[in-house]
């Protein structure tokens, strides 16, 4: 085997050869098993209308603001990187600029993910710079227009057996009923309730969405009426075979309030009047109203929170959100969640999945609560996490206490397509490494290790997401 191979078949993994060994054994338990992705941003239209994707730095760049973020961060403007509604930049334009600026990715999530991508879709294994920009663009484009390289040969080629998408509770869900009923898509492509404008009083336009969504169930516009009407649209997610809602909350505050004062709290959301502490009462208590309804729909309950979103006003002014200034604050579980917890915690029905970007939460707060509660399962890291090292600290902070199998199986959260099995990847190979160390030290037997490897893959996702 050239030294090069080797390196590579060996990325990610331990460096020292006994257990770099065992960890290529478990590695190659999972590295070609099905993906399970139960938590993602891909647009279903593009699987539906099975397009020829339109350039590379569409493909690779301007939907990833992983990318983005930090070519911004470079001195890059985000209007040369086609970022916004408005934006106009020339492809090729956005990625010299990728490629100039390439070494600013160097042991960064980011720059393995697109790697691998370059590698094993496109045969590129030469560094992007400024020298080879151009003939770089010239072979993704070329490619890029081949029958093979659409959307669903893509997705056949990936693997992928559940695609879940993440959809706003009045959308008619469309494109994944054309895609179930479509004989020639084998695949499944799931909607994820996703709910949070409609929660937070705080958010711009709750109102004009409350009095859609209960005009659009025909619910009255009180406090009771609302909640039936978010109990109408996850029963029509769950026709069109949702598994779970997410809730992306900036903390997970959650309170039972009794009927008249909810009543009061959402009479006065309406009218905006609510001052910053009535307002975190309505959202705890629309938090614990959603625990309450999966409890009955059975719907998972995923809640990523910790992250102040849209942290710069300018750029969320003129570029919209989700362009790379979500940033985390330190995150408070044990009681903000303990209404919540006392309530249904201990219910069969409920799958609660708790994801963070706030590192000291791991061992000090999630995987106790993991370690306790039925319902509760440690989410994959996530955002800021799901980088190489974050990954292996994570499973370090978690296992102890709580063991493999309280945590949600890996979720990639991508918006980027062709980014799927480079997340995965990634996960496979560290979740290889780190209990090819646990068997080395005596800590876990061969056998039990590969289980593991395997089930970190199928099984939990499976049941945590029950699949």
């Amino acid at each position: 085997m050239h030294a090069t191979t080797q390196t590579r078949d060996a990325a990610l993994l331990p460096a020292d050869e006994e257990t770099r060994d065992v960890a290529l054994e478990l590695y190659a338990e999972v590295a070609d098993a099905p993906i399970l992705s139960p938590h993602g941003h891909v647009d279903p239209g593009i699987l539906l209308r099975d397009e020829a994707f339109a350039d590379p730095a569409e493909l690779l760049i301007t939907k990833d603001h992983y990318v983005t973020r930090l070519l911004f961060a470079s001195g890059v403007p985000l209007d040369e990187l086609g970022v916004g509604p408005t934006a106009n930049a020339d492809p090729r334009r956005i990625w010299r600029h990728l490629a100039e600026n390439w070494h600013r990715f160097a042991g960064t999530a980011s720059a393995y993910w697109l790697e691998y991508e370059l590698r094993t879709l496109f045969g590129i294994v030469d560094e992007p710079g400024a020298d080879n920009a151009d003939a770089l663009y010239d072979t993704i484009a070329a490619r890029i227009q081949d029958r093979d390289f659409r959307p669903r040969a893509l997705f056949d080629r990936f693997g992928i057996e559940v695609l879940a998408t993440t959809d706003d509770p009045l959308d008619d869900l469309a494109a994944h009923a054309a895609l179930a009923s479509d004989p020639d898509f084998r695949g499944r492509v799931l909607p994820t309730f996703r709910p949070d404008a409609y929660l937070d009083p705080e958010a711009a336009g709750f109102a004009d969405r409350v009095t859609r969504l209960v005009e659009t169930t025909g619910r009255p516009a009180t406090f009771a009426g609302y909640v039936q009407a978010l109990r109408d649209r996850r029963a029509h997610f769950l026709a069109h075979g949702a598994v779970s809602a997410d809730h992306g909350v900036l903390e997970p505050y959650t309170t039972d309030l009794d009927p008249a004062a909810a009543q009061d709290l959402f009479a006065h959301a309406l009218a905006d009047k609510l001052d910053a502490r009535a307002a975190r009462e309505f959202r705890g208590h629309m938090l614990f109203q959603m625990a309450k309804m999966s409890v009955d729909d059975g719907l998972v309950m995923t809640v990523h929170p910790g992250v102040r979103r849209n942290h710069h006003r300018p750029t969320f002014d003129a570029f919209g959100p989700d362009t790379g200034h979500d940033i985390p604050v330190r995150t408070e579980y044990t009681e903000n969640l303990r209404p919540l917890l006392e309530a249904f915690g201990t219910e069969k029905n409920l799958h609660l999945v708790l994801f963070t970007v706030d590192e000291t939460s791991f061992s000090r707060e999630i995987a106790p609560l993991a370690g306790f509660y039925p319902s509760l399962y440690i989410g994959a890291p996530w955002w800021f996490l799901d980088a190489p090292d974050a990954i292996l600290r994570w499973r370090s902070a978690v296992t102890e206490t709580a063991g493999f199998y309280r945590s949600s199986g890996f979720i990639d959260d991508t918006r980027a397509f062709l980014s799927i099995p480079a997340r995965h990847d990634t996960s496979r190979r560290l979740d290889a490494a780190f209990l090819a160390r646990l068997v080395v030290e005596g800590r876990v037997s061969r056998p039990t290790a590969r289980r593991i490897a395997r089930d970190l893959v199928d099984a939990i996702p499976r049941g945590v997401f029950k699949l």
